[in-house]
C-alpha cells in the first residue's frame, strides 16, 4: 500500500519511475520481508 510519493512534492498519484514509501500488507513465506514493514520502492509497472 502506497503511503507517500517521494519524487514529487505535491503529487497525489505515483506514475512509472516514481519513488514511493510503501507498507507491506501481504508477504510470501520464507522471505526477508515482514508484514507491516515500511519500505522504499520504485513503480515499474502500472
Amino acid at each position: 500500500m502506497c503511503i507517500r510519493v517521494i519524487s514529487a512534492s505535491n503529487c497525489r498519484y505515483a506514475h512509472i519511475g516514481d519513488a514511493i514509501v510503501a507498507v507491506i500488507k501481504e508477504a510470501v513465506p520464507n522471505t526477508p520481508l515482514e508484514r507491516s514493514e515500511m519500505i522504499r520502492a520504485v513503480i515499474v509497472h502500472s
